[in-house]
């Protein structure tokens, strides 16, 4: 017998266990499939603004997030060379009274599991590689690769850039390959204490085509972690990502700043992921299918808005039914994309173009956006 659910959400990650955990707080049946056999602290730094730490405070999350992660009082923009300050972005106690909410970086696998407890373990199904998706109208069925049958009033795409269900709606199509790769590694902060340099809460250093991101993600400082961003003609390997090195670092940030320096010197482990995008979709929804994050804008990360955009997206989409149910979904996703598409398109440009923040600008519009508290329009412009 299939499974039947009245939401049925692709993907648990960020974005989904969000959407997940505010629509069953709302009331709905909600089960969530995921393709991972399992979830482990995999992954590393992810920031938290004010706009997402109002949608945790909602979920009763806040506090712990607080807890578990770094709270910079600063977001620093210095020239990746000389280390002249660029930007001083205020955050710390100023974002909490200007913003309503504090800003924090933190460990990606420590707030998923964080999400994911919120969760009823009944409702979270692992293992499950979506294969095809049927809306005949009346319902979706959904099957997976290990026979699983499933059938929903509607399904949630939040299964990121290889969305199978964005396929179902818009066709197969490969994402982008953007040109640039990022280098991950996370380093113990004891290593960095040889160095007696002053590692910043969160910086960025910017060089004339590239970029390294660099933040505390635990409350007690004890893992730094740093992303970069750099040209890349051709993303000429198999997999998600692969092994780099701290001589390929070297190469690629010559002639840095000896903070960099010693942050390239200090590194165990160094990866490197593309980055891929897509072009705006056409639509957000069809029918009894609607999507969220990654499945439908994905983008660069350089403005640390990405997961933050698919935890909006899951808030104003759980909104939206609140206002409407199951029953009148088409309502429900035309307001849904009616009040992200301008706001999240805004900032896949800005996150792509990599200007956020490199000069002294007013982030207000960023961290001052509250999804509960915005007045909601009915028609997309």
């Amino acid at each position: 017998m299939p499974i039947q659910t009245q939401i049925a959400v692709i993907g648990a990650g960020l974005g989904g266990a969000a959407a997940a955990s505010l629509l069953q707080q709302a009331g709905f049946h909600v089960d969530v499939f995921e393709q991972a056999p399992a979830f482990a602290r995999i992954g590393a730094g992810i920031h938290m603004g004010p706009n997402v730490m109002r949608v945790f405070r909602q979920l009763g999350m806040e506090d712990a997030v607080v807890d578990m992660g770094s709270k910079p009082d600063f977001w620093f923009s210095r020239d990746g060379r000389s280390g002249e300050y660029l930007s001083r972005i205020r955050l710390g106690a100023f974002a909490e009274k200007e913003y309503g909410a504090p800003y924090v970086t933190v460990h990606r696998g420590d707030l998923h599991a964080l999400q994911v407890s919120l969760l009823r373990p009944e409702n979270l199904h692992f293992g499950k590689r979506l294969d095809a998706v049927t809306d005949n109208g009346a319902g979706v069925e959904l099957s997976f690769a290990d026979g699983t049958r499933v059938t929903a009033e509607i399904v949630i795409g939040a299964d990121g850039i290889n969305s199978k269900v964005r396929e179902a709606l818009l066709g197969k199509e490969k994402p982008n390959y953007s040109g640039w790769v990022a280098h991950r590694a996370v380093i113990s902060s004891d290593k960095l204490s040889r160095y007696g340099l002053d590692f910043e809460d969160c910086v960025k250093w910017w060089f004339e085509d590239r970029h390294m991101m660099v933040y505390h993600t635990t409350a007690d400082r004890s893992e730094y972690y740093y992303v970069t961003g750099v040209p890349h003609p051709a993303w000429d390997f198999d997999g998600a990502f692969v092994p780099s090195s701290r001589e390929e670092m070297r190469d690629t940030f010559a002639g840095c700043h000896p903070v960099v320096d010693s942050l390239i010197d200090a590194s165990d482990e160094v990866t490197k992921w593309p980055l891929l995008n897509r072009k705006p979709l056409p639509v957000w929804s069809e029918g009894r299918l609607v999507l969220l994050g990654d499945a439908c804008h994905p983008m660069k990360p350089h403005m640390a808005q990405g997961a933050a955009m698919a935890i909006e997206d899951a808030a104003m989409l759980a909104r939206c039914l609140g206002e409407t149910g199951t029953r009148d979904h088409a309502a429900a996703f035309a307001l849904y994309e009616a009040n992200r598409r301008d706001r999240a398109s805004r900032v896949q440009a800005v996150s792509n173009a990599n200007t956020w923040l490199r000069s002294q600008e007013d982030p207000a519009w960023v961290f001052g956006y509250d999804v509960y508290g915005a007045t909601l329009k009915s028609e997309v412009a």
